[in-house]
């Protein structure tokens, strides 16, 4: 129970169902210089625990979470990459250490307030398209969906919450959690400033557009991802004419140089790939075979886009796509869905696109 109205309403529909429910509160670690919240949010999900007349538990994780999640982090960024924090949370810790802490507890099942639904050891889309998290829970295998349960995941949100007020839950009208996961709000490149130390590449460096030319500067090119288009200066004498934005379409951690570029008049970036390749797969439920048409997800809330399983071997793969994609950031993940676009059958973590 992270003190949030989801997991809240998950507990109480597991005890309505007549499961014995114990709630567990997830501490991990937080930097000395981060204002501390996890104590705030552990006591809503006492409080929450207290309506519902159920057992309380902390469990500590907070060294499973640093290096599983923060270290590798910080890691994939010096590396140029943009790595999916919520995605290694769910399989380094929530799936991970503390589905492993629950067991040593007796628990034979751990529920969470994700937005999904589990069905014969397939991972299916939640019934609310808008908060679906399937994305981020690529990671799963088939053991351990069947040691998980999501009871929300049938609801759309609005029901969840009307249920959280008829409940009396105390937590029914508190808003959803945003930022890096279980850490909150806070503002990920001052974290990857003060986490990274005296990297060179988190200090000013240049812009450049697609010929190499310097046009202006930005604070430190450890801190962007492909895509963006805010946070770096434009000299006046090289803003675009009638004021479009520009994106990065690169980035270079040596040289510390962003690369930018303004879309073109389909509304697509320099650079858009017609096909990816991914390393460290995984899949829930088996492979799926070269040829097959399926659905790819390069970001969390991008369309889904149809795409062709060009080859599948032991961690890699590669997908081909009907129309080029310019989201393929090289350490986010690219999420696989069937036809249909109902159940994710796995992912894996982006190399690159190919022209």
């Amino acid at each position: 129970m992270s003190g949030g109205v989801d997991s809240s309403v998950s507990a109480a529909l597991l005890k309505r169902a007549g499961y014995d429910v114990v709630g567990a509160f997830i501490k991990v670690w937080q930097p000395e210089w981060l204002e501390c919240s996890w104590r705030d949010e552990r006591l809503d999900a006492m409080r929450a625990a207290a309506h519902l007349g159920i057992p309380f538990l902390t469990a500590d994780l907070a060294a499973e979470y640093k290096q599983g999640v923060i270290d590798r982090m910080i890691a994939e960024y010096r590396a140029g990459r943009t790595p999916n924090p919520d995605v290694m949370c769910n399989r380094e810790v929530k799936f991970g250490a503390f589905r492993e802490w629950a067991a040593a507890q007796g628990a034979s099942l751990i529920a969470t307030g994700h937005y999904a639904r589990s069905e014969g050891g397939r991972l299916l889309v939640s019934a609310d398209a808008d908060k679906d998290q399937t994305y981020f829970l690529w990671t799963l295998t088939g053991d351990s969906l069947a040691h998980a349960l999501f009871p929300v995941g049938g609801m759309p949100k609005p029901e969840v919450r009307a249920l959280a007020r008829k409940l009396g839950l105390p937590n029914a009208a508190k808003k959803d959690s945003q930022g890096l996961c279980f850490i909150g709000k806070v503002d990920l490149k001052e974290f990857l400033a003060r986490a990274a130390g005296d990297d060179p590449s988190t200090r000013p460096g240049a812009v450049l557009d697609m010929k190499g030319q310097r046009i202006g500067t930005h604070p430190g090119a450890l801190f962007f991802t492909m895509g963006e288009r805010h946070g770096f200066d434009i000299d006046r004498a090289h803003k675009t004419p009638d004021g479009a934005p520009l994106y990065v379409v690169a980035k270079d951690i040596a040289a510390n140089t962003l690369t930018v570029a303004a879309k073109d008049a389909g509304g697509a970036l320099p650079g858009g790939a017609l096909s990816v390749r991914v390393s460290g797969t995984n899949w829930i439920s088996g492979a799926p075979e070269a040829g097959r048409k399926l659905r790819a997800r390069a970001r969390y809330r991008a369309p889904l886009a149809p795409a062709t399983a060009a080859s599948i071997g032991a961690g890699t793969a590669s997908f081909e796509f009907e129309a080029p994609q310019d989201s393929l950031t090289p350490g986010q993940s690219l999420v696989i869905y069937d036809e249909t676009g109902r159940e994710c059958l796995g992912g894996g973590i982006i190399e690159g696109g190919v022209l």
